[in-house]
């Protein structure tokens, strides 16, 4: 992302200008500090050795990397956000892969060659694939975290950067950018003879009215004002890349954190008056995106939100009713849990913040819920994310505490082998490291859960890079890395 230049008249003289300068310099950022965004009071410049890169309307970060000081930008760009360095020059290895890259991960592309026929599938879908590791989170890895550390925990950090794990579509930005990259890079790996072939990992995000019971990942598109359109046109947009890459599979998780909120938070005024568009908006998405070569699992919260008993009958009642009102589209092959979350997958013992539900981990909450939606007749099937859920028990005091969350470590790696028929994956879909939101009170995005207790704090701004907590999530990894 290019950093706003600003002209000063020649008139100005280097006296003039020397003493705010030096005073300017005196209180710039550190390394991640804020440095600039909406409401943002404080200094719009970084030490020596950052640059102030604009990571969306709210935040600017100092990031390391540039010996000058520099301002943040005023460009409208977008809310919840992957960061990115300015320049981004990755190479990662998986499964014998090599992939080079230069320049930002956002830079609109062409696709790579034509598609030679569709794939289809049958049965689970992460079978016979190899997942992606995609270049846009090993980027934010190699040039944001590695360079902070050193010895047996840099190699580790390295390591990290070659895991699969999704890429978030949270603008309609990305679509034409980073998701078409992405998949240029796939089709490019998987013609030079990848066996098993890569399959493209994507997480569709941008409701209007998003994120309705939360502050921090607000999105671009209001309800109020034209929401809905703005949306179909981004999922059309998306159906277009699945399409032009119909000799690739491609596997999407669809709107995180809404349908469960339509479950729970119906008292939540924003989300009572998102009701109606979440479903018009999620029937539009999973019917543009029933294609032969796609596989979709719908956002189902976690264990601690709806695996709760007064919970799974509604919540298997609404899904089952999108999956038939929608027409049982083949694509949609179940749910996604723990979504950036950190529940275990089958744990020994129940932590003491779930007492109360015997659901206590998530194999528990996808067999309790998965007969419910096949009496609704649904068979579904699941993925869960394991991203950040290999220390157990976590530090958190609540078990609805889900912001930067403290003693939490990369969990199990992602792989189709889950030992359990109804369980497709094991995935990363929250890219670890990047933040859950602001600790920042006077910010204009700030849910409290971010200032509670076992939150790490500071934090930066929802989807930027938080090094403190990647380095958590590193050492706290299990396996470990």
């Amino acid at each position: 992302m290019a950093t706003k230049r600003f002209l000063l008249a020649a008139a100005l003289t280097a006296t003039v200008l020397a003493a705010p300068v030096v005073e300017e310099r005196q209180n710039c950022g550190g390394s991640w500090a804020q440095c600039g965004g909406i409401g943002f009071t404080g200094a719009t410049c970084c030490t020596s050795g950052n640059t102030c890169v604009k990571q969306n309307d709210y935040y600017s970060q100092c990031l390391p990397g540039s010996q000058t000081t520099t301002t943040s930008p005023t460009t409208t760009s977008r809310t919840s956000s992957t960061s990115t360095p300015t320049t981004v020059k990755t190479t990662s290895t998986t499964s014998g892969r090599t992939t080079t890259t230069t320049g930002s991960p956002t830079t609109t592309s062409k696709p790579t060659g034509t598609a030679s026929g569709t794939v289809s599938y049958s049965g689970n879908p992460f079978s016979g694939v190899q997942m992606w590791a995609n270049n846009y989170y090993a980027s934010e890895v190699l040039n944001l975290a590695v360079p902070s550390l050193s010895g047996a925990l840099a190699a580790k950090a390295s390591a990290v950067a070659k895991v699969p794990s999704f890429q978030w579509l949270d603008t309609a930005s990305k679509v034409p950018t980073v998701m078409a990259d992405t998949l240029a890079d796939i089709r490019a790996a998987n013609k030079a003879g990848a066996n098993p072939p890569y399959a493209g990992l994507f997480v569709v995000y941008d409701l209007p009215d998003r994120d309705c019971a939360a502050a921090a990942s607000n999105g671009e598109y209001s309800i109020a004002n034209g929401g809905v359109a703005n949306y179909k046109a981004y999922i059309d947009a998306i159906r277009a890349q699945l399409v032009a890459y119909s000799d690739l599979r491609i596997l999407l998780i669809i709107e995180p954190d809404s349908l469960a909120n339509l479950v729970t938070n119906m008292n939540v005024a924003k989300c009572s008056g998102a009701h109606d568009a979440y479903l018009e908006c999620v029937d539009y998405a999973v019917k543009q995106l029933n294609l032969p070569n796609v596989a979709m699992y719908l956002d189902a919260g976690h264990a601690g939100w709806l695996g709760w008993s007064a919970n799974l009958q509604p919540a298997a009642t609404l899904f089952a009713n999108v999956y038939t009102k929608a027409g049982k589209p083949a694509a949609l092959r179940g749910l996604a849990t723990n979504v950036a979350n950190y529940n275990g997958w089958n744990l020994t013992s129940a932590p003491s913040y779930t007492q109360g539900n015997s659901n206590y981990d998530e194999i528990h909450y996808v067999q309790a819920i998965a007969p419910l939606l096949s009496a609704a007749g649904w068979n579904a099937h699941f993925v869960t994310d394991t991203g950040r859920a290999g220390k157990q028990p976590t530090g958190q005091a609540a078990w609805g505490d889900w912001c930067n969350v403290k003693g939490t470590g990369f969990g199990m790696r992602p792989t189709a082998n889950t030992g359990l028929e109804l369980e497709d994956a094991f995935v990363w879909i929250k890219p670890g490291g990047e933040c859950d939101g602001t600790s920042d009170t006077s910010a204009a995005r700030y849910d409290y859960h971010c200032g509670l207790a076992d939150a790490l704090q500071p934090a930066p701004e929802a989807g930027t890079w938080f090094q403190a907590y990647f380095e958590q999530l590193l050492t706290n990894a299990n396996p470990a890395f």
